[in-house]
């Protein structure tokens, strides 16, 4: 843990001598320095003069075992008579408001129209609800205040309150002062006041030691003691210390990891964060929960390093924690009890306890006094003292007002003025020399930041190489990718030929090396919001300057798209036989670079300027199209419509292409080939008698031109070519400024988070939840009907109850790791019998969880050995889904409500032969038992916005319930992140479980004595998975104790047992004993193994408790095809945002497209520019299939993690449903497109070639829809789906004969995959129907023009050449002798047989096939997810 003053870091000595490494850097570590030669003054402790001169200070931490290094520090800075960092925290009358009411409306596909309904709502102001109500206190240097509330009472915002953290609350009123400074004075002091959040915000692809090292950089003082040899010096020694502190040295080396990637352990990572906060050396701390996820032992260890740095340094420190036991309540100076907002004590901590026991309430002597300070409000809860019945006060406002009557309160606010006292003002003058003392002398004076901005630079840009190397993979595909895709498109324009027939081949080559980086690019949107949380999170710690941020990001890239480029240009570049020059080579790579790096930077600001990924995601979606359509490649700058030219003078990618075409075609000679030389054939051999035709710039009567005529065509010079680069690289700049701005300006999350979410159509069900305008979790707790109720009883007999024994033995459990096999479970027995609550317990990282996931057959890696039976029988194969498994993150269909979600288990999981009414009846049982009737209408939602952590965890627990478990239920860590209350009603629930006859085996953390007494037996696990004790835990533990007292580890009186084991087995108190060896050789052991033989041998010569059914789901496939469909079509019903995000591509995009080729004539040049728009039609792809992805991997992450390991429903149900809930809204969208595009462009209006072009658009739909969902059916993410797909919509695009006409397709390509390509068959089928019928009328320009020789008539003179090869050209003027016009076709038919559609037919064999692409990409869809499907690991 950070120490020092001001939490400032004790290091530790890394090596040797230690004290001599503390003597020299302790100056700087107190953040106190020798120029001033005021003795220190403060009161820490009781008697300010002792603490002065009789030696050292006294403090509550003495036990922790790096005291004795702070103390060296400590002795130091006394030594050289410094001074401190001191500040404190006061407020006085703090309200604070936030913005909504407590529950809002979900709308749906079909209410987000309803306008009037909206209107009359908007009409109502939203209403404010009371966070905070009156709250007043003092924490002075060197106090800890312990802030207590159950989940929703306002502990966490008057956290931020404290921390200075105003953003999105409603409104703030009162007064609080930092030392002596307001609110507004403390901001540029916000690296000095520092939150930790319950959220865990890393880069999951840095190790700990990077994450730390970083941290510890970031705030290494400027001047350094002069003892001290270097920075690095200071900061290695401040990193080791840290680890140390909080016992984690031994993951330096291992990924922080998140739930997708694999890395340290819950509890290892919530340490992260700790020491992250500590490294700050702030002078006030607030920690949110932070004990959230650790054991019983780690905490206490957490909270007395918290201790001791407060004593020592004269930190203010400020702690919410849920289910504080009493070792860790003891630690604290104060106590602030929150309830609704109200504070309804707030004193010192040993008063706590006797003011309410003053009141009435009971208080057990082994209970926790946290959880009985919290639960006096809850008539559940609450016991009350014989004699009190009448007067004790009953709710929050009561208990308040007896509070306000007491001594307690008025000694208390005698503190309010110490922000006032010349003290504090003493400590605050001292705290801002110190802090500009530390501060780099290079920063501006009002800079919160430590380093300079050089430094924090290099670091940024040190951290985005070690995430890059972090995750190789996905860098490696991106390079692989690049490399295919190069060389692909390189073989498609293989050595274009320098005439006629190569001008469309290059152009096409050189829009597509700009087309595909673009199209990489992309990805930084994405890219920017995985980084966002983590950088508001760094900000407010005041540990560098966004801007060092994105200048580190572009720093990283140069080298990385430096390389990317070169080898897509080099290789693209000489197979396509580009000019071999040296100059003309390097112009190409470095006009790459350019548009490359300008697109990236403008990607990224999109990113940076948008506050949601959807908004930006749109936006992007349309840029590229908008883009890719102005580059001038698609549309001729000529030919752009007035109303849209602009967007060519805005966009990179177009003065990147004329810069790439200007450098390529200037000073060539360009020779006119067949069929752009006209006539042409064996008797035509006299040039002067021949022209070119449809070819850019070429003189009539010409048969070759230059290429600086051909760019003159295209509005482009030669001149411009570094104009352009110039450019480039202002719009790099310009792009780059806004994501600085826009980073600099990016908004926390808002106050206002905790509402539930009522589906619009189940308004009327949920009249209640709305009506309320108090915290939801609140007015649920309030309606809690009292557990003695008339109801009870029958509950209780609806309950399922079990017969069936459970064993395990000699279970281990290895998985290979990159250091060999690691054993996870060594030699591992116990039993579960029915009617039998079993707690497994064991530290951070003992196998808890992975001792569940094998014995419930969850595990798809690894190797299992031993065995585990039912009854003394191997397992059937319907055990996975006659035992239940409540999983330790609650995985949900955010879209469905708690009624849905258990009806959708029940009707799944249920045996085939009960009625459908029955299970549902079950449902509303377990419904009453777990009380979520308040809440059974409202959608399940994400953290924030829906359930809250307490509820979710309920309907966890009440998804399993609801199948009837018929074997066991296993649950996993039911009660970490819930309050006391919550998690004592978990426990004594599954007690009622048990009672009823299920067989329960539950992990547990942190229990304290009253939830631990709860259960029956123990089986106690050490680190690397070894047993230590299995057996009774017996009345109040008494059996449990006895055996660790005979083997000299007594539990004192009035200590938590639990807690005492865990510190005994792998805590402070484990002696260096190995208590495995002590548990093998103990007669408890002996006699435990001879009882399982027992139980196996007496099971083995019954009947089984439990029939199997032989079936592996528990309904037919219809049945659950049905269940699951209908699911799916609810959620995306109700999922607006998907729904409007697809719907406004296809109409965003076919207007746009439909108003670029606005009325296409009947020209030559017309007819490329119906092929582009149809062809621009293909791109409405990338942008659904991109919001399609990530929704497909959610749901099938919740299939895989949770539905698919209890075998609710089959795969190819999950994929029926996603297929099929999709294609309604596809339909639309069709339609949609095709009315705003089709008409718009020009196209024949008969219904036989409308109808005809809209059946393929809507098959298109269908078959893009299934290309994206076959990548997301085996992609192992998101990241990885969004990379493979430029490759394969790259690949169809490029060879569907529209960037290389079919004739010129290399013979390699040509044969196979054209014709294996849906998107050739698409152009095919929709070019015929709009084009095949219309008449072609050349453009004046368009002519081939040329005399005849010896005074022939025209139509003689061609007669050779409309016989043969011109059969399909239009002679104007046969009867002229000179000046013949030649149009090179006559109608659109003949145009089609250019590219290979030869007849009418085409349309419609072509529109078949189609067909049959949608039904096979469908089909692949099911065989990757069968291919992704892993059978579960059974024990061998």
């Amino acid at each position: 843990m950070a120490t020092t003053d001001g939490a400032g870091i004790a290091p530790a000595a890394a090596h040797g001598d230690g004290t001599g490494l503390f003597t020299r850097i302790s100056r700087t570590l107190s953040g106190q320095s020798s120029i001033f030669q005021r003795p220190p003054s403060g009161r820490i402790y009781d008697d300010e003069e002792a603490d002065e001169k009789d030696g050292p200070i006294e403090t509550r931490a003495e036990d922790w075992e790096l005291m004795p290094e702070i103390r060296l520090v400590k002795q130091q800075n006394e030594k050289d008579e410094l001074k401190g960092r001191k500040l404190g925290v006061t407020w006085k009358n703090l309200t604070v408001k936030g913005v909504g009411a407590d529950a809002a409306f979900n709308e749906n596909v079909g209410s987000q129209f309803d306008i009037p309904s909206h209107i009359r709502e908007a009409r109502h102001q939203a209403p404010q609800k009371t966070i905070i109500e009156n709250s007043h206190g003092c924490v002075k240097p060197g106090e800890m205040l312990l802030v207590l509330g159950r989940p929703g009472s306002g502990c966490s915002s008057l956290l931020k309150m404290l921390a200075n953290r105003r953003l999105g609350y409603a409104q703030v009123e009162g007064d609080v002062r930092f030392g002596s400074l307001t609110h507004k004075e403390a901001k540029q002091y916000r690296g000095q006041i520092v939150m930790n959040t319950e959220e865990e915000l890393f880069f999951p692809a840095l190790t700990v030691g990077q994450t730390i090292d970083f941290a510890t950089r970031m705030k290494v003082p400027f001047r350094l003691p002069s003892n001290v040899d270097s920075p690095s010096h200071f900061q290695k020694a401040s990193k080791d210390f840290l680890l140390r502190s909080m016992g984690i040295e031994h993951t330096h080396d291992t990924k922080v990891g998140n739930e997708y990637v694999r890395g340290v352990s819950g509890g290892e990572r919530k340490r992260v964060s700790i020491i992250e906060c500590l490294a700050t050396r702030g002078s006030i701390f607030c920690w949110d929960n932070s004990t959230r996820g650790l054991d019983a032992s780690t905490a206490l260890d957490y909270t007395r390093a918290i201790r001791a740095m407060t004593d020592i340094f004269g930190v203010a420190s400020i702690v919410t924690l849920y289910q504080a036991g009493n070792g860790i309540y003891n630690l604290f100076d104060k106590v602030l009890v929150l309830d609704e907002g109200k504070e309804i004590y707030y004193g010192p901590m040993k008063e706590a306890r006797p003011f309410m026991e003053s009141l009435g309430f009971v208080c057990e002597d082994s209970a926790n006094v946290a959880d009985f300070l919290t639960g006096v409000t809850v008539p559940t809860e609450r016991e009350i003292r014989p004699g009190f019945e009448d007067s004790f006060p009953r709710t929050a406002d009561a208990i308040r007002t007896r509070y306000y009557e007491t001594q307690i309160r008025a000694d208390m606010e005698k503190e309010y003025s110490f922000p006032d006292s010349s003290e504090a003002k003493r400590y605050t003058e001292d705290f801002k020399v110190e802090v500009d003392y530390e501060k780099h002398n290079s920063l501006p004076k009002k800079s919160p930041l430590t380093t300079s901005f050089l430094t924090q630079v290099q670091a940024c840009v040190q951290r985005q190489y070690q995430i890059l190397w972090g995750d190789k993979a996905t860098f490696i595909i991106k390079q692989g990718a690049t490399l295919a895709q190069a060389l692909i498109a390189g073989s498609l324009f293989y050595n274009a030929p320098p005439t006629s027939a190569g001008l469309f081949l290059k152009s096409g080559a050189l829009f597509f090396a700009l087309l595909y980086n673009s199209l990489l690019a992309m990805s930084e949107v994405t890219d920017s919001f995985t980084g966002r949380p983590v950088l508001a999170k760094h900000r407010s710690m005041a540990l560098y300057h966004p801007a060092a941020f994105c200048i580190a990001q572009i720093a990283a890239d140069l080298p990385v798209l430096l390389f990317q480029v070169s080898q897509f240009s080099i290789v693209l570049y000489f197979m396509v036989g580009l000019t071999h020059n040296a100059g003309t080579f390097f112009t190409f790579w470095i006009i790459c670079f350019a548009t490359t790096m300008a697109m990236t930077a403008l990607f990224r600001a999109v990113g940076a300027a948008f506050s949601t990924f959807d908004g930006a995601s749109k936006v992007s979606g349309f840029l590229i199209m908008a883009l890719v359509m102005y580059t001038g490649y698609m549309i001729p700058k000529k030919s752009m419509h007035p109303w849209f030219v602009w967007i060519y003078w805005i966009d990179p990618l177009a003065y990147g292409f004329q810069s790439l075409l200007a450098n390529e075609f200037h000073g060539k000679i360009i020779d006119c080939v067949y069929p752009n030389i006209i006539p042409f054939g064996p008797s035509y051999t006299e040039s002067r008698y021949q022209s070119c035709a449809g070819v850019g710039g070429a003189v009539q009567g010409a048969i070759s031109l230059t290429g600086d005529e051909y760019l003159a065509s295209l509005a482009y010079s030669h001149s411009h070519v570094w104009r352009n680069f110039g450019i480039l690289w202002v719009w790099w700049v310009l792009f780059v400024a806004i994501t600085i701005y826009g980073t600099c300006n990016w908004k926390e999350l808002s106050g206002n988070s905790g509402y539930l979410l009522i589906p619009r159509e189940l308004a009327k069900h949920n009249k209640h939840a709305i009506a309320q305008d108090e915290e939801a979790q609140v007015t649920e707790e309030k309606r809690i009907p009292d557990s003695s109720s008339s109801q009870t009883p029958q509950i209780e007999d609806q309950l399922i109850s079990n017969t069936s024994v459970f064993t395990w033995k000699n279970l281990s459990y290895t998985v290979k790791t990159t250091h060999g096999d690691r054993v996870l479970l060594d030699d591992v027995y116990g039993w579960v019998k029915p009617g039998m609550l079993g707690a497994l317990m064991g530290s951070s990282g003992a196998g808890k969880t992975t001792l569940l996931d094998v014995l419930a057959q969850r595990k798809t890696e690894g190797t299992i050995h031993g065995s585990i039976m039912v009854d003394a029988r191997p397992l059937s194969v319907s055990f996975q889904r006659s035992a239940g498994y409540c999983e330790q993150l609650d995985v949900h269909e955010p879209f469905a409500t708690v009624r849905e979600a258990l009806q959708f288990s029940a009707l799944l999981r249920q045996a085939r032969d009960t009625s459908r009414e029955e299970k549902l009846r079950y449902v509303e049982t377990i419904i009453d038992l777990l009380e979520l009737h308040d809440i059974e209408n409202t959608l399940v939602g994400r953290i924030g916005a829906g359930l809250s952590v307490e509820q979710r965890k309920r309907l966890t627990i009440g998804v399993e319930l609801v199948s009837k478990p018929s074997i066991m239920i296993f649950l996993d860590e039911p009660t970490s992140g819930l309050d006391g209350q919550a998690a004592f009603r978990t426990v004594q629930f599954l007690r009622k479980l048990a009672a009823a006859g299920q067989a329960v085996l539950v992990t547990i953390h942190q229990p304290s004595a009253q939830l631990f007494a709860q259960f029956d037996t123990l089986l106690l696990l050490a680190k690397g998975g070894k047993m230590v004790y299995f057996g009774d835990i017996g009345q109040n533990a008494v059996t449990v104790k006895d055996y660790f007292a005979r083997y000299e580890a007594p539990c004192p009186p009035a200590t938590n047992p639990a807690e005492h084991m865990i510190d005994v087995v792998s805590g402070s108190l484990s002696q260096g004993k190995d208590w495995n060896r002590v548990w093998l050789d103990s007669p408890e052991h002996n006699k435990s193994k001879a009882e399982l033989e027992r139980i196996i041998s007496d099971a083995a010569s019954k009947e089984p408790g439990t029939k199997d059914d032989g079936h592996e789901f528990a309904t037919s496939l219809w049945e659950q095809t049905k269940l699951v469909t209908h699911r799916m079509n609810l959620a995306l019903y109700r999922n607006t945002d998907y729904v409007n995000n697809k719907l406004a591509l296809h109409v965003g995009s076919a207007l746009f497209n439909g108003f670029s080729f606005w009325q296409i004539g009947n020209t030559v040049g017309d007819l490329q520019l119906r092929l582009f728009t149809i062809f621009n039609f293909i791109f409405v792809a990338p942008g659904v299939i991109a919001q399609l992805q990530p929704l497909f991997i959610d749901r099938r992450s919740i299939y895989e993690v949770r539905e698919k390991k209890s075998k609710m429903y089959s795969w190819i149900a999950f994929t029926t449903g996603l297929i099929i809930s999709e294609l309604p809204y596809l339909c639309v969208c069709a339609v949609l497109y095709f009315v705003c595009w089709y008409y718009t462009v020009g196209f024949p209006n008969d219904s036989n070639k409308a109808g005809a072009t809209f059946f393929v658009m809507l098959i298109y739909e269908f078959v893009y829809t299934g290309i994206g969902q076959f990548i997301a059916a085996y992609a192992p993410n998101a990241v990885f789906a969004s990379l493979t797909n430029p490759l394969i919509i790259g690949t169809l695009v490029s060879f569907c004969g529209v960037l290389v006409p079919y004739s010129q397709i290399q013979t390699f390509w040509r044969y196979w995959i054209y014709y294996l390509n849906p998107f050739n068959y698409l152009m095919g089928s929709m070019l015929t129907f709009t084009i095949f019928d219309t008449p072609v009328i050349c453009g004046a320009g368009e002519f081939a023009l040329f005399d005849t020789p010896n005074g022939q008539t025209c139509a003689e003179y061609l007669a050779p050449y409309q016989a043969g090869l011109g059969a399909r050209s239009n002679l104007v003027n046969p009867n002229a002798t000179q000046g013949c016009r030649v149009c090179q076709y006559t109608r659109g038919s003949d145009y089609l047989a250019t590219i290979n559609l030869l007849d009418y037919y085409y349309g419609w064999r072509d529109a078949a096939i189609v067909v049959i692409f949608a039904i096979s990409s469908y089909a692949l869809v099911y065989l990757l997810m069968k291919l992704r499907t892993k059978a579960s690991r059974k024990a061998e």
